[in-house]
């Protein structure tokens, strides 16, 4: 917490799953696009629907609906995916939609709710409190370089 207090005022991008709200830094979001078809890898794990290739680059995309069990999946045209540009590797994942971006200050952050070893919630860097919103702060680089995940290792060649 003292670290989210620390950095002053940051700018989130804020996006759904279900009905609830998630915010990720914005600087490590490289654009947000469609849905559009990936190419499925054997054997990957359900949350990662498989790669796309952006601009002769082949980007591994994963569904955060999946990778947070948030039930039916469906893909709309509100279904988006965020290209992400994290530690010096370019991933993408599915959302269902994309909200806005906000500025929160100190004053607004909370610390990260406590759940013991039930739940992993080390890539949680707190909450957001925004009027009556309640924003979800993800440490991006950090659910993705997860040992569950091992993207950022794992596909790095």
């Amino acid at each position: 917490m003292e670290q989210l207090q620390d950095a002053g005022n940051q700018e989130l991008l804020v996006f759904t799953l279900g009905v609830e709200e998630y915010g990720i830094d914005i600087l490590k979001v490289q654009e947000i696009r469609g849905y559009d078809a990936v190419t499925s890898i054997a054997n990957a794990p359900a949350f990662i629907k498989g790669v796309i290739n952006l601009r002769g680059n082949i980007v591994p995309i994963v569904d955060m609906r999946i990778k947070f069990n948030l039930g039916n999946v469906t893909y709309d045209q509100f279904t988006v995916v965020i290209i992400l540009s994290l530690v010096g590797r370019t991933v993408g994942i599915v959302v269902d939609g994309v909200s806005d971006v906000v500025t929160l200050n100190a004053e607004q952050l909370r610390p990260a709710p406590e759940f013991g070893a039930v739940l992993d919630t080390s890539y949680i860097k707190g909450l957001g409190a925004i009027d009556e919103r309640m924003i979800i702060l993800l440490d991006i680089e950090k659910l993705m370089t997860s040992q569950e995940m091992a993207l950022i290792e794992e596909t790095a060649v």
